[in-house]
């Protein structure tokens, strides 16, 4: 081939359109869904739960992209540890006006 490929070859695949707005919100739906059945068994990394949930996360990964699940779950985990840090940080706040 040269440096422009096969002149004769088919087209290139499309890309993937950007998703709707109601993808979007069908994926925040299904999202939401998934981690309040976490919330109810206890569980803040997702895929810990066993099959608690297995319902709710096949829909979550039907309606939303790998990426974005990915994106979800991490900011989840950081979310939860962000609270404790910031009621160690309130504690301490208090404590400190109480001296």
């Amino acid at each position: 081939m040269g440096w422009f490929g096969w002149f004769g070859a088919s087209k290139a695949p499309e890309e993937p359109s950007a998703p709707l707005r109601q993808d979007r919100q069908k994926c925040w739906d299904s999202r939401d869904a998934y981690f309040a059945c976490l919330d109810k068994a206890g569980v803040v990394k997702a895929g810990d739960e066993g099959g608690k949930c297995a319902s709710e996360n096949a829909t979550y990964e039907k309606d939303c992209a790998r990426s974005w699940i990915d994106y979800f779950n991490k900011r989840r985990v950081l979310a939860e540890q962000q609270k404790g840090l910031l009621q160690q940080a309130n504690t301490q706040a208090k404590e400190a006006r109480r001296k």
